[in-house]
């Protein structure tokens, strides 16, 4: 390891140590650093921090006369026999007869050769048993006494292995690192030590690998889990502060006549849960700090209308507003949906001629709010469509609506990854709506605010995923929350069933039935194709199935290998009625809002994950009519079997989401890596659910005082050394 010239009077930094490659440790080698790597451990830091899965207590020693049989155990004596034998070429073995006043053990080595001769004062740690009765061990670890040992007469540490690097090997590889890395440099002013009852760093890690005792162990644990969590929550509470405090944003007017005309319109009363949160963002929208919020909200519960309060809000005071969804197919639902909200309030303008020039119907001239002719113009933008709502269907032109964008004729664009695309800007973007955040990752929100180039634009994000509220503070530390924890009135909770595949039958005569009064049905496979590894239903395969068994019905077929314009077609033939059963992928996950589907019926469910088949079914149930989800599997796991009965048991996504994460752990739930959730090593946020609340209050009461770490450089180049490329525009 290379000497400490980064070394402090206190010991050697986390972030130096974080730059050190393994293969500098004796043991390890170029061999070993490659195995490692491939499992995440990359350097000393990383190797210190790779912690054991288990102890083996040895430290107590027993007598002979007293030692318990079977058990792993450390008992010491004088060597009073000994002989050591090459069988065969390949066969060796060694005896013993130990004595320690009190009894005699027989000990035996297969396939050593030990150089061991009467007198021998040992320890062995390992089995005791008694045969033909005499006490005897076989492979017992052993060492001399008066040596140091990493294996008898004390807690011995079980490190995973990786490769081969065994946990033998890497506990000698572990060790040998500790004696040229300590002392470890202490991070955390001493002032949080106190209040939080924590060890020091160089005193955990140590203690982490090679405790006196149990109690030092879970001390060590604790403290470097507290480590983790604050380094995760300080890298939230720096990129808060710079999003909101240090950013430039704008003041909206929030005393204009649009917002109130548009929930005036609406043919239903707001619910409680609503009206809250479009109070919270109209405080954060008249604030000059940009606002950076998360809308929680089960499906069905309004999102969408919260959403558009907010980008009103902006379009009253001359701004633009945009939403940017992860898939076509959402985008364009949001945009029907957004459309035909505003022709209910009287605010969307007529289809003009095509011939008549941009802007003249637009909401605003020259960025000035006309109040007497409301007529708020919006626009579609994906890879592969663009429309408006003042020109008729299929005659926009993709090349007119970036134009109208950029020059501001355009009040509220709904889009995909276009709207960050090289070439498209807007001309006043005050408010962005991110929906389904956890398909996005925090670059791409920041690309979709840096498309205003003199202020930073209030950000919404909006998921219908319900995340629990440990696993919020540490993919969303940075955001405000508003939740949506009402359901609108008149919603009817789905009935789930779970059927055998021996049953399916049941699934196809609700299908009838509900088609037979004019309703209509989903029926979702986890594959598009069939797969010879995967005993899955493909939707490809399904929909030719179901034409026989479902004749007398009109069957669809819609999956993400569909080009864009089939895909869309598919989806109008559905809305309009044209479709009887959909037969679908996951493509069917979010955005499509169907009032007259009824029936879902779900394939091989146990292969999906408890937060992907609560939005499946939150596809159905969505108008006047009651609705039905089929749950079709023979789980074969206890944990499929845990997620299909809680399924059945609640419709409550937000109970679903914890129950989730109980099940699958930590940094699953999306599906998708999460930046900090992979570095949480040691940490697991639902047992350490108490220790992530203190950290973020630490981490965030810290970052307060000193926003960028100036006053802590060690603490900054810590966590930018650890949690890596994550975090690396926080120090720019």
């Amino acid at each position: 390891m290379p000497d400490a010239t980064h070394a402090t009077s206190t010991g050697r930094p986390l972030a130096y140590l974080a730059s050190v490659p393994t293969d500098v440790v004796k043991g390890i080698g170029p061999k070993g650093a490659r195995q490692l790597a491939g499992a995440g451990v990359n350097s000393v830091a990383d190797l210190l921090l790779h912690a054991p899965r288990r102890y083996l207590d040895r430290s107590q020693v027993f007598d002979l006369s007293s030692v318990p049989l079977g058990e792993e155990v450390t008992v010491g004596g004088t060597v009073l026999e000994f002989e050591a034998r090459q069988i065969t070429r390949k066969k060796r073995m060694s005896d013993a007869v130990l004595s320690d006043g009190t009894n005699v053990v027989k000990v035996r080595w297969f396939g050593r050769i030990l150089k061991l001769e009467p007198g021998d004062e040992l320890l062995l740690s390992g089995k005791v048993e008694r045969f033909r009765g005499t006490l005897s061990m076989t492979n017992p670890d052993v060492e001399q006494v008066g040596g140091t040992s990493l294996v008898t007469g004390r807690v011995v540490p079980i490190h995973p292995g990786v490769g081969n690097l065994k946990p033998g090997k890497m506990r000698e590889a572990i060790d040998n690192a500790l004696r040229r890395a300590r002392p470890v440099h202490e991070a955390l002013p001493e002032e949080i030590l106190r209040r939080q009852h924590l060890v020091d760093r160089d005193s955990a890690i140590a203690g982490l690998h090679f405790p006196d005792d149990r109690a030092e162990a879970e001390a060590a644990r604790r403290r470097l889990v507290f480590d983790e969590l604050f380094r995760l929550e300080v890298s939230l509470a720096m990129r808060k502060y710079q999003q909101v405090e240090a950013a430039k944003g704008v003041a909206h007017r929030v005393d204009g006549v649009l917002v109130e005309q548009f929930i005036a319109a609406l043919p239903y009363r707001l619910t409680g849960a609503q009206r809250r949160s479009i109070e919270e963002i109209r405080r954060d929208l008249a604030s000059p700090h940009p606002m950076h919020r998360l809308l929680q909200g089960e499906v069905g519960s309004g999102k969408t209308v919260v959403a558009v309060a907010a980008l009103l809000t902006a379009v009253q005071g001359g701004f633009q507003g945009a939403v940017m969804a992860p898939t076509e197919v959402l985008a364009q639902q949001h945009y029907l949906g957004i459309r035909d909200l505003f022709e209910t309030a009287g605010i969307a303008p007529d289809e003009e001629d095509p011939a008549a020039p941009p802007g003249m119907d637009s909401l605003f001239v020259q960025g000035e709010p006309v109040e007497d002719r409301p007529m708020l113009r919006m626009a579609l933008l994906t890879s592969n469509d663009a429309e408006v709502n003042y020109l008729p269907p299929g005659t926009a032109r993709r090349a007119d609506v970036v134009a109208a964008i950029g020059d501001g004729s355009v009040d509220l664009v709904v889009g995909t990854h276009a709207l960050i695309q090289q070439g498209l800007s807007f001309d006043r973007l005050g408010v962005a709506v991110v929906d389904e955040q956890h398909r996005f990752g925090v670059y791409q929100r920041v690309q979709l605010r840096e498309k205003a180039d003199l202020y930073d634009p209030d950000l919404l994000i909006m998921t219908a995923t319900p995340i629990p509220r440990t696993l919020a503070m540490t993919l969303y530390g940075d955001l405000e929350v508003s939740i949506l924890d009402e359901m609108p009135p008149g919603r009817t909770p789905v009935a789930t069933h779970l059927v055998g595949t021996a049953e399916v039958g049941r699934a196809w005569e609700l299908v009838r039935r509900d088609v037979s009064v004019g309703r209509q049905a989903f029926v979702v496979c986890p594959l598009v194709e069939d797969s010879d590894k995967l005993e899955a239903t493909s939707a490809t395969a399904e929909y030719q199935r179901l034409q026989g068994i479902l004749p007398e019905l009109r069957l669809g077929l819609i999956h993400g290998q569909l080009r864009p314009a089939e895909k869309d077609d598919v989806m109008h033939r559905f809305r309009s009625g044209e479709i009887d059963v959909l037969v679908a992928t996951t493509v069917i996950e979010v955005g499509i809002d169907v009032p007259n589907a009824t029936v879902m019926v779900i394939e091989d469910a146990d292969r999906f994950g408890l937060s992907q088949l609560h939005q499946l079914r939150g596809r159905v149930g969505r108008g006047e009519h009651a609705a039905t989800c089929v749950l079709v599997a023979d789980p074969t796991t206890p944990e499929s079997e845990e997620r299909l009965a809680a399924m059945v048991a609640t419709t409550d996504g937000f109970r679903l989401a914890e129950e989730d994460l109980r099940i699958r752990g930590q940094g699953t739930v999306f599906g998708v890596r999460q930046a900090g959730m992979a570095d949480l090593k040691l940490a697991d946020i639902v047992r350490d659910a108490e220790m992530l609340v203190a950290a973020r209050r630490e981490a965030f009461d810290l970052v307060a005082g000193d926003p960028v770490l100036a006053d802590h450089p060690l603490l900054a180049e810590e966590v930018r050394a650890l949690l890596g490329a994550d975090v690396d525009w926080l120090f720019r």
